[in-house]
């Protein structure tokens, strides 16, 4: 980063140390104004006002570069039992083509990460990452596991195709076989020759399908590929869209939890937790303790009716009960749909039911009202992208 002296502003440098994308010049192309760093790699920030592209996702269908999305790739006649051993979720009922939301945990229950894992064969997975390096962490693991596996970063880099008309593009690119696909699976395809991984997942809880490229040297085409199929029914390309996510109870690693926080903690990931699975787990030992002892706390949703608030997402705000300072919030955001800020936030176990005051202290110093709430805003049996 390079600080304009003049006018205050910033420049980001596109230096080599950080990855880019397959698709990041398609990207440029189509008109992205700013980008994040997330995986040591380019992330789209934005293209259009963000409400706009919130708009967009939910009455049409989007394009997102999610390249950032970086993948360990677990293969070897140990494969199973060695991914079985990153994360306590139970494994044994993952059929090959199915995917799992999972979490990654280190020996004291800390989550490392919170990925996707996509099961390609009996001894072949992938761990579609949030932000932090399980690369590493998974080879660590590996060399004294006394497994026979295989741990690497594949040239694998997926985009999103988000939205209510999401299935009329993937139609249009390969046929009705994806559309047969139920949440949360996964199949190998091509396009043409162009060689790819297509999962009924995504970031929105929208209507949505992932496109993994397996070959980063097609990225460009690809992009167009899609560009062209989406033509008919107004596709764009946008950024992560913050608000969405939210409402569908979606977290993001490193700004919601990090490795000082535990599943147990987290509404909604307690389910990613099966204590007593057969295989063993890291972690096994620390989160038995945690659920004996029980949480002292909690993240959990907030809403703040009345207008639109502006939140600094530079630094996290403190939260109140009482006059007294209980917590953090972590996101908070204006949802269009809702007509309400929505977000996250971290508090005593006795505020962690839905409906318990709570106040926000914003840039200003000033303090607003809100109340605890339920996950997700919407949407709690997943009809919406299960359609």
């Amino acid at each position: 980063m390079n600080a304009g002296a003049e006018q205050g502003a910033t420049t980001l440098y596109f230096g080599p140390w950080y990855r880019k994308s397959p698709y990041f010049e398609s990207t440029q192309r189509y008109g992205c104004k700013a980008y994040d760093i997330y995986n040591h790699t380019y992330l789209p920030g934005y293209y259009d006002d963000p409400i706009t592209e919130y708009w967009h996702l939910l009455e049409h269908v989007t394009i997102w570069d999610v390249g950032v999305e970086r993948q360990v790739e677990i293969t070897g006649p140990d494969a199973y039992r060695f991914t079985s051993l990153l994360t306590p979720r139970d494994l044994s009922t993952c059929a090959v083509g199915q995917c799992k939301y999972v979490v990654i945990c280190d020996e004291d229950g800390g989550i490392i990460n919170d990925p996707v894992l996509l099961r390609l064969a009996q001894d072949h997975f992938w761990l579609s990452l949030a932000d932090s390096d399980v690369l590493l962490w998974a080879k660590g693991v590996a060399v004294n596991s006394g497994m026979d596996v295989s741990i690497g970063e594949p040239d694998v880099w997926p985009i999103q195709v988000q939205g209510p008309k999401s299935k009329d593009v993937i139609r249009a690119l390969f046929g009705e076989a994806p559309l047969q696909l139920r949440y949360y699976h996964c199949m190998e395809a091509d396009l043409d020759d162009i060689p790819v991984v297509i999962s009924r997942t995504g970031w929105t809880g929208e209507i949505g399908f992932e496109i993994y490229l397996r070959d980063s040297s097609r990225g460009d085409e690809l992009w167009e590929r899609v560009m062209d199929a989406g033509g008919p029914h107004d596709i764009r390309p946008i950024a992560p869209c913050e608000a969405r996510r939210i409402e569908a109870g979606i977290f993001n690693y490193r700004s919601d939890m990090t490795i000082d926080n535990n599943p147990l903690e987290v509404s909604g990931l307690e389910r990613l937790v099966d204590l007593d699975k057969a295989e063993d787990f890291i972690g096994r030992a620390a989160l038995r303790m945690i659920s004996a002892e029980g949480v002292t706390r909690k993240l959990v949703g907030i809403e703040i009716p009345g207008e639109p608030l502006s939140f600094e997402i530079a630094e996290y705000r403190r939260a109140f009960h009482d006059g007294q300072e209980v917590g953090m919030v972590t996101d908070l955001i204006w949802s269009p749909r809702l007509e309400s800020n929505i977000g996250y936030v971290w508090v005593p176990i006795g505020l962690a039911e839905p409906g318990a005051a709570v106040e926000v202290e914003m840039p200003t110093g000033d303090r607003v009202a809100g109340r605890t709430a339920a996950l997700p805003f919407l949407d709690p049996r997943k009809k919406i992208p299960a359609a």
